[in-house]
């Protein structure tokens, strides 16, 4: 596993990934799981962290307690997203710790998680979809979103944004985000009809630089490239963004991708608390 964007961080068989401006801000633990490390078999192994793909619970829980550990989180207090391809983003405080990994949780329908509180650990899941980190290093506010196609679509990157600076008072122009690993503009092959999802929202210029002919009738989107767009649009400078060189389906050896594997797969997992 390589990467020019990334920090690769590997403690005996884990390795996971971490956000360099993220690490100098150094008011965060954070990370991405890649597939490494875990204790899970078959087409979850390794480091399977979805507790819905069919793999056994205390797989993986102890695939959290590792990774965790390893970053300096607390895998107890974890609080998931009940993603579902939407743009819904919840504020979340330390009454919500542990929702989803040890209590039952009543966060549904959610793709975007958001706190202002030090150790409420947020989770949000992957297997190719785009996970987007959000920091103000000033306003001390985190949020992790979840943005497939339709997330995308529905921008989602900046309804984050707008929801930190109503929420939170927080500056755009003091906002650090990162487009992490998920399918790249290689291998995000789509029908016409998702082609014009993304021509409904984006004007002729935008569209060039996201959309290109594949093969047989289909065409690549550029998921990476739209969601920095959206950022832009919204008033994120382009020195605080981050965008991965990883693609999740290329790298199918260490990361999860559904794609990739035919949907026979584990999760991987974006995680970040604030200090």
């Amino acid at each position: 596993m390589n990467s020019e964007v990334f920090k690769v961080n590997r403690a005996d068989d884990l390795v996971y990934l971490t956000i360099p401006a993220f690490d100098n801000a150094r008011i965060t633990n954070h990370c991405f799981s890649t597939r490494l490390g875990g204790v899970s078999d078959g087409i979850f192994k390794s480091m399977n962290l979805g507790f819905n793909r069919g793999d056994l619970d205390e797989n993986v829980r102890k695939n959290f307690e590792i990774l965790c550990s390893s970053v300096g989180i607390n895998y107890k207090d974890l609080v998931f997203s009940n993603q579902v391809h939407r743009d819904v983003i919840k504020v979340i405080s330390s009454k919500d710790k542990g929702k989803g990994i040890f209590k039952e949780s009543d966060i549904e329908g959610v793709d975007g998680l958001i706190t202002n509180e030090s150790k409420v650990p947020l989770v949000t899941f992957f297997a190719d979809c785009v996970p987007l980190y959000f920091l103000d290093p000033i306003k001390k506010v985190i949020a992790l979103t979840h943005a497939g196609w339709r997330g995308t679509v529905l921008k989602i990157a900046a309804k984050t944004i707008n929801k930190m600076v109503s929420e939170f008072n927080c500056d755009v122009k003091d906002i650090l985000v990162c487009i992490g690993p998920s399918i790249g503009p290689c291998c995000f092959e789509v029908d016409i009809e998702v082609v014009n999802e993304f021509r409904k929202i984006f004007d002729e210029d935008s569209q060039k630089k996201i959309i290109s002919d594949g093969i047989k009738n289909k065409y690549l989107i550029d998921l990476w490239t739209a969601n920095k767009l959206i950022l832009l649009d919204v008033g994120i400078k382009t020195e605080n963004i981050t965008i991965t060189d990883i693609c999740t389906k290329c790298s199918k050896d260490e990361m999860f991708s559904h794609r990739g594997s035919n949907g026979k797969r584990g999760s991987l997992a974006a995680i970040m608390e604030l200090k």
